[in-house]
């Protein structure tokens, strides 16, 4: 599911899941590993402390010695299960902006304030803010409702007659502020593939 996720977003790609300690010390280098604490041949904290890239502990562990170790080690974010995709989608684009701020040889001490900021997205506020208003997206989220199914972006593509790459850009930025639901469709080979769904309307206030 959260490699569903990360596929919807913009700039990511999954490079590999694995569900053990092990499996994970063989994959090759990766910018950001997604880390659960919880591994069936060891802790996922000792991943962390070995890796060379990024880390962001996904995990419902909630010792508090078990926050501080995986800071210590190296995480650059806990997020707590159980999420809503919305959640890590603002994780994921604050870690870009993160590393758009730190891109240049030396930075301003302003800007590395901007950059821990950036790590810590206000999730709460992106929950209640729509992406702009645009003709494509009402097509998106029209496909979506009439379907009364979840569609993959394929099918959404092919049904507002825009390009699959089109499709998918407006379904992760809609995602990211919670006006669509990712799914994962489990077929009888291969990968799973994403499915979205028009999120339910939210209730006034």
């Amino acid at each position: 599911m959260h490699a569903g996720i990360v596929s919807a977003i913009t700039g990511f790609t999954v490079e590999a899941t694995v569900t053990t300690l092990t499996a994970a010390r063989k994959v090759g280098p990766v910018d950001l590993a997604l880390v659960d604490v919880y591994l069936p041949d060891g802790s996922g904290v000792d991943f962390v402390r070995e890796l060379r890239g990024d880390a962001i502990m996904l995990t419902a562990a909630l010792e508090s010695h078990t926050v501080r170790e995986a800071i210590a080690a190296g995480a650059l974010g806990f997020l707590v299960k159980p999420f809503a995709p919305v959640d890590l989608a603002a994780r994921l684009a604050g870690y870009a902006r993160y590393r758009k701020i730190l891109s240049p040889p030396t930075v301003s001490a302003d800007a590395v304030d901007a950059a821990l900021d950036a790590l810590r997205p206000k999730v709460a506020s992106l929950k209640h803010t729509s992406a702009p208003p645009s003709p494509t997206k009402t097509l998106v989220l029209q496909s979506l409702q009439a379907s009364g199914q979840p569609m993959s972006a394929a099918e959404v593509a092919a049904a507002i007659g825009v390009s699959r790459a089109t499709a998918q850009r407006y379904l992760a930025a809609m995602a990211s502020v919670g006006d669509v639901t990712i799914g994962l469709r489990y077929g009888t080979t291969g990968r799973p593939e994403q499915e979205f769904s028009a999120a339910a309307p939210r209730s006034a206030r």
